[in-house]
């Protein structure tokens, strides 16, 4: 199913949270919203499933304005909130709610609970679970509705740091199997590029990018989608470089740098060396067994041609554009 955003512009009292002329979500396919905090990806997630109107524009879901396609949209929130009782009797409301006949429900539940891992936790008091296993039973609620529009609302916040590993390497097979059109929200650049098809950049309440993430994070538009893509942003001389992550490396290369020594840091697989280029800090790997520079020193550090972008800097009747950086 279909979404899509035209003219919509909304906001809290007097402040212009999103304005969005015109930005669609294809159907079949994962879309990640990446943006800082306060971007308004969430408020973009929530016009979607029709719970907020905008101040102007239209919200379609299937070709019908938002609210009226309510029941073809499921969305687990960022904050797994379950009422009391048992896991199982809160997965069960959720489709006896979209009038699922008993046997269906029973179905769902089992499938999708099994599938998210917490099939052993269905009758556990839900208000008893951990903070990941809430996390999984909040995805396999949305899930067990196979609704044409899935919304995930940071679906790996929660987890420790081995749940969230697992969790985006299982994610992705979750949503081929119980979600059509997703939509998910992230703030984390490897998550969303990892999770999703298409990326959809937002920062301050306007889209900065959008399309296949391979053609996002290949070609930022501005220097603010770059930082928020990962790139490292460096003086040059048309203004500023981006590099794109892991690309910098000692030594000459096609895109030369100089970086001041400031620290050098041992991490058992590698060496990290920390200092200043153009006032900005930076950080290099050093391969083992390869020489080390000393606090102080000037070094050169490099990038292949291919993962540098440029950016202008704007005067008065210019605007960013990204081009390929192709000398030194």
């Amino acid at each position: 199913m279909e979404a899509r955003l035209e003219g919509v512009r909304f906001a809290y009292g007097d402040r212009l949270v999103l304005d969005v002329p015109d930005l669609r979500f294809e159907a079949g396919r994962v879309t990640a919203l990446l943006g800082p905090n306060g971007s308004g990806k969430s408020t973009l997630l929530r016009l979607l499933a029709g719970l907020e109107r905008p101040r102007s524009g239209r919200v379609l879901v299937g070709g019908k304005p938002a609210p009226e396609a309510r029941a073809s949209v499921a969305y687990a929130f960022q904050e797994a909130v379950f009422l009391s009782g048992s896991l199982r009797a809160n997965l069960d409301l959720a489709l006896r709610l979209r009038g699922l006949s008993p046997r269906e429900r029973r179905s769902r539940l089992a499938e999708a609970a099994t599938a998210c891992g917490v099939g052993h936790l269905l009758d556990r008091p839900a208000n008893r679970l951990s903070g990941g296993e809430a996390q999984r039973a909040n995805l396999a609620r949305a899930l067990s509705l196979r609704a044409p529009l899935t919304l995930l609302d940071e679906p790996l916040a929660g987890f420790d740091e081995r749940g969230r590993g697992r969790m985006r390497e299982e994610l992705p097979a979750l949503l081929r199997r119980f979600a059509g059109t997703t939509v998910l929200v992230t703030h984390d650049r490897d998550e969303a590029l990892r999770l999703a098809a298409d990326l959809v950049v937002l920062c301050e309440g306007t889209v900065r990018a959008a399309g296949p993430g391979r053609e996002v994070f290949a070609s930022p538009p501005d220097p603010d989608t770059a930082e928020l893509l990962g790139y490292t942003l460096l003086p040059a001389e048309a203004g500023l470089a981006g590099v794109a992550p892991g690309a910098l490396r000692p030594g000459l290369g096609d895109v030369t740098f100089s970086l001041e020594v400031e620290e050098v840091v041992d991490i058992v697989t590698g060496v990290d060396v920390i200092g200043s280029s153009g006032g900005r800090r930076i950080a290099v790997r050093y391969p083992p067994g390869q020489p080390l520079p000393a606090p102080g020193e000037q070094v050169p550090v490099s990038a292949p041609t291919e993962m540098v972008v440029s950016f202008t800097v704007p005067g008065p009747e210019t605007v960013d554009r990204p081009s390929r950086v192709s000398v030194a």
